[in-house]
């Protein structure tokens, strides 16, 4: 079996010294990051399979994009490495901090008390496709997304709002690609795509691609 390609972000080169040595071989760390804009940069060029993500990280979010710290890294790197997959690796256990992260796209959250072991177990099971969290970390998750069965109908409901091309102009965008790259893709003007982004964001009440993206990201439509 191929390893798993993953890229460490945190801004304490202690821990990701010590995190790259404790996890097990079939895992390959590809990189390192220790702020938001080297984290979106070696991910996006790395394009690894996960990435080990601290909540907490230096640095301004770009224009457009509320978000900071981790969940700033997934918004601004997802487009870019849409098969990607985020797992959050943090000291903080506060119910804001894991509802956030997850709402921004991340596949788990697990506390920085786990041990070599344990990361690297949530690191498989992530690149899998499932989701993991700590076990006292799991009660905030289903406090804050409710039932799978409602969330799925409520995106339903979202994307029937709009037409299919303006589903698979939102899909491109969200992952990040231009208009006139959208337009390539799908074999119709700029100019229409422009008219479908907009027509899409009013319809899904969104004012920015950023937001898009970060829609698209929390209901797994990338």
């Amino acid at each position: 079996m191929s390893s798993i390609r993953v890229v460490i972000v945190d801004d304490h080169s202690i821990f990701r010294s010590g995190l790259r040595a404790d996890l097990d071989a079939g895992i390959d760390v590809v990189g390192e990051a220790a702020d938001v804009a080297a984290a979106i940069e070696v991910i996006a060029r790395e394009q690894p399979d996960v990435v080990l993500l601290d909540v907490h990280l230096p640095g301004r979010p770009d224009a457009g994009v509320e978000a900071t710290g981790g969940e700033s890294v997934i918004v601004q790197a997802a487009p870019h490495a849409p098969a990607t997959r985020f797992l959050a690796l943090s000291v903080s256990d506060a119910a804001e901090d894991v509802v956030r992260v997850i709402r921004a796209g991340a596949r788990g959250y697990i506390t920085k008390g786990s041990s070599g072991t344990e990361v690297s177990r949530a690191v498989v099971a992530v690149a899998g496709g499932d989701a993991v969290f700590s076990p006292r970390l799991a009660g905030f998750v289903l406090d804050a997304f409710g039932a799978v069965v409602g969330e799925t109908a409520t995106t339903s409901e979202e994307l029937d709002r709009l037409s299919v091309r303006e589903q698979e102009v939102m899909r491109l965008i969200a992952r990040g690609y231009a208009y006139k790259e959208v337009a390539a893709e799908l074999f119709i003007s700029a100019k229409t795509v422009e008219t479908h982004v907009s027509a899409v964001l009013r319809k899904l009440q969104l004012s920015s691609r950023y937001e898009l993206t970060a829609w698209a990201t929390e209901r797994r439509l990338l």
